[in-house]
């Protein structure tokens, strides 16, 4: 049974596995605190309404058979229970069958809330952590050493993820082609980090210089993922600073963190750990043939639903962000196929006059993450995930995309609902709601270093047209 495991791999497993845990507990911290607004029983999009039409078969969830916000908040924060512990190292200190067992628990109470979640959890990273979740239950722990199928299985998601994300820009945008989409992207992107507006201003030449190298990272190094060592881990090493660069640019929930983690599976754990002067490590003994036989069957698996995602990364009409089943196992990744020039963000405002004129005076709410007053500058959330402020992005793209969610979340800032406040960082009615609300559409920019300068703003924002007329309670 020696092919089966790779001893040499211990430390990237270790590293894996923890940081995997503590991507799990961002996820489920994210929906415990943020459900009840989004999807609870008096949320916008409530899962009630969504399991009564939606089938258990299209969506699997324990919600199905019994929701409330009580149960809902119960599970959400058991998970972040049990990712905690496994972040602590509780994997690795049970029976090889009990960490399985605790990382089958895991994937399934995340599957639970994403098939339920609707608009709120229509992201890529969502899938990407149910299926390298999947792939974790067959990693084993520190009873025995990493299945060698298991990582090679990681690493042909690292590349799906880098190589579909890589052909999905030279396919979509032209500005990916002539090597000017950083132009606008980090002034464009959903939502800006601290260090966005200096991206921004780095100099044009560099932007091409930008845009050409992510052609190699994604394009090109990713085929080293499947080389010998070193090639496969200088590969790796090439990705994980790739991302970095990436979240020091922007916010983009976990995507960047969880593509790291998955890096981890094509670094040679023996050479690291010489390097930083770790202890050696000892072959532990043989797998458990029912172990060998789990592993086995996952990875046969794997390889049949591997034949969609692939067959779309070489179709001319490659679809980004897709899962093909309902279990989010082997699916297609991809991300800014298209880049916007021109930023438009909706701006919602209140006002506790009783009539409405051209005098009445107007205030604005004010989100955590998402640009509002020109002065503040942006903040770093990733990768907690701020969903209400992603989805506030799309609204200022078009109405359309914010169809289901925009008219509840008026509704509920007309009765200062607690839970919905909850999302937003200012309410500028503490005392009694608003009697009107409306939304108004505004272009925005980064300011240039003069402008900076003269007024500390960071944004410069015009106004473009009316989003959403004063609204009032109907009574």
């Amino acid at each position: 049974m020696e092919w089966f495991t790779a001893s040499g791999y211990w430390l990237s497993r270790l590293v894996l596995q923890r940081a995997l845990a503590g991507v799990y507990l961002v996820g489920f911290l994210s929906a415990a605190l943020q459900f009840r607004a989004l999807m609870g029983e008096r949320g916008m999009l409530p899962v009630p309404r969504f399991v009564a039409y939606v089938p258990l078969r299209k969506a699997p969830s324990v919600f199905h058979f019994h929701y409330s916000d009580r149960f809902f908040a119960a599970w959400s924060w058991g998970g972040a229970l049990l990712s905690a512990a496994m972040l602590a190292g509780a994997a690795d200190a049970v029976p090889l069958w009990a960490a399985m067992v605790m990382w089958a628990a895991l994937w399934a109470l995340y599957l639970s809330i994403v098939n339920v979640g609707q608009t709120w959890y229509g992201f890529g990273w969502e899938s990407l952590l149910l299926e390298t979740g999947f792939l974790a239950v067959f990693l084993g722990n520190a009873r025995t050493d990493p299945p060698v199928l298991v990582l090679w299985l990681l690493r042909w998601l690292l590349f799906r993820v880098e190589f579909g994300a890589g052909l999905i820009k030279l396919r979509g945008d032209s500005c990916w082609r002539d090597l000017t989409c950083l132009y606008y992207h980090h002034e464009t992107q959903p939502m800006p980090g601290p260090l966005s507006w200096f991206f921004h201003r780095l100099p044009r030449p560099l932007h091409r210089v930008e845009v050409a190298a992510n052609h190699v990272a994604q394009l090109v190094v990713p085929f080293g993922l499947f080389l010998p060592q070193p090639v496969a881990g200088v590969a790796a090493g090439l990705i994980i600073c790739t991302q970095l660069w990436l979240i020091a640019s922007g916010n983009f929930s976990w995507l960047n963190w969880i593509t790291i983690v998955l890096a981890f599976a094509a670094v040679d754990g023996e050479a690291a750990a010489e390097l930083f002067s770790l202890p050696g490590h000892a072959p532990l003994p043989a797998a458990p043939y029912w172990f060998v036989g789990l592993v086995c069957a996952a990875t046969a698996l794997v390889l049949v639903l591997s034949w969609w995602p692939a067959r779309n990364l070489i179709s001319p009409q490659q679809r980004m962000n897709m899962s093909f089943n309902a279990f989010h196992l082997v699916n297609t990744y991809g991300a800014f196929g298209s880049v916007n020039r021109t930023r438009y963000e909706v701006v919602v405002e209140g006002t506790d006059e009783e009539s409405v004129g051209p005098d009445t005076a107007w205030r604005e709410y004010g989100f955590k993450g998402k640009p509002g007053d020109p002065r503040r500058l942006p903040r770093q959330y990733a990768p907690y995930h701020l969903r209400l402020d992603w989805l506030m992005w799309f609204a200022g793209i078009s109405p359309g995309y914010a169809r289901e969610w925009f008219g509840p979340l008026v509704e509920r800032l007309l009765t200062n609902d607690p839970a919905t406040l909850r999302l937003l960082r200012h309410n500028p009615f503490p005392e009694a709601p608003p009697t009107y609300v409306r939304a108004q559409l505004y272009r925005y920019r980064f300011t240039t270093w003069r402008e900076l300068r003269e007024t500390g703003a960071w944004w410069h924002r015009t106004l473009e047209r009316e989003y959403l007329p004063p609204a009032r309670l109907v009574r």
